[in-house]
């Protein structure tokens, strides 16, 4: 079974702001903000309902990015290994 390296801290991301060119923070993955109880089911329905058909098949994880300064945000895919 494929782990996402930012889940599991194997690896930080480095992305920086459109706006303000500073390093954004790596707020988690998607699906943590879509349902309250998510962290109780298993990764591969938590995938099926995060909004991104392919993630499951291609074993991607969405993580969101944001921005202190100015509030963007950008979701960014990560292949698990």
């Amino acid at each position: 079974m494929a782990v996402c390296p930012l889940c599991n801290g194997l690896h930080e991301v480095e992305k920086y702001c459109r706006t303000c060119h500073i390093l954004l923070n790596d707020e988690g993955k998607v699906s943590d903000y879509l349902d309250p109880y998510g962290h109780y089911n298993d990764e591969e329905t938590i995938k099926m309902g995060d909004g991104y058909p392919y993630t499951t098949a291609n074993e991607i994880c969405p993580h969101l990015l944001t921005c202190n300064e100015c509030g963007y945000d950008q979701v960014i895919f990560i292949q698990q290994q």
